[in-house]
């Protein structure tokens, strides 16, 4: 048996070092910091839409999987390149992808690595693998609103878990939407400047409404045992 969890990591370990070689290559993730790059990728948002969208979307599950990136640097680039409503529904999916890509990783490669990390988080060791019985969709709502989990962490713990991967992705994609679109909807309105107070007072209203809904959830079923001591 450990000869076989050995194998596994050294299969995801070396699909990583391919990931980062062909990073090396071609030089996804400098799209994030160049500012060449980024010129690049809007005028190929001009001149071919669906390539920068398959480009935007490589980029994010490298930066997702790989170098765990945090996920506001998609949506803040996603912002950039596609405007607010495009970069919403794009960013959503491939950091959803990304997200999906650790959970398969978490599931398949990476069981026993994993939990001692995730089970150092008294969060995810709290509602992923100490409270029983709690629904996994209301349990996948509240990892993915209270900015108490780690985006990256909780998306390779949620792979050592039961819950079945259509849920997870189907629901981590929805609950992952109104904090993206906070972002890409703010970061429009500082680049669009025919559009900016609506967008910005969009991002607003959302950021209210993202903060308090995660404040209400940490409060009462993630922190609220720490309250009462």
């Amino acid at each position: 048996m450990k000869k076989i969890i050995n194998k596994k990591v050294l299969i995801f370990a070396g699909i990583i070092v391919l990931v980062l070689v062909l990073n090396s290559i071609f030089g996804w993730s400098s799209y994030l910091s160049d500012a060449k790059n980024l010129k690049f990728l809007e005028t190929l948002v001009e001149d071919n839409i669906w390539l920068a969208v398959g480009l935007y979307t490589v980029i994010t599950v490298v930066g997702c999987v790989v170098l765990a990136l945090p996920g506001i640097t998609f949506a803040i680039l996603a912002g950039v390149l596609f405007g607010p409503w495009l970069g919403t529904v794009c960013c959503s999916l491939a950091t959803t992808i990304g997200a999906g890509l650790a959970f398969f990783a978490g599931r398949f490669f990476l069981q026993d690595s994993i939990k001692p990390v995730a089970m150092k988080n008294k969060y995810l060791k709290k509602l992923l693998f100490t409270e029983s019985g709690k629904n996994e969709i209301f349990v996948l709502m509240i990892t993915r609103l209270v900015p108490l989990f780690p985006f990256n962490l909780q998306n390779f713990a949620y792979g050592i878990t039961d819950i079945r991967f259509g849920t997870y992705f189907l629901f981590s994609l929805l609950f992952m939407i109104p904090g993206t679109a906070m972002y890409t909807f703010g970061t429009a309105g500082l680049v669009d400047k025919e559009n900016r107070w609506l967008y910005i007072g969009m991002a607003v209203l959302l950021a209210i409404v993202v903060i308090s809904v995660g404040k209400f959830f940490q409060n009462k079923y993630v922190t609220a045992d720490e309250g009462e001591k």
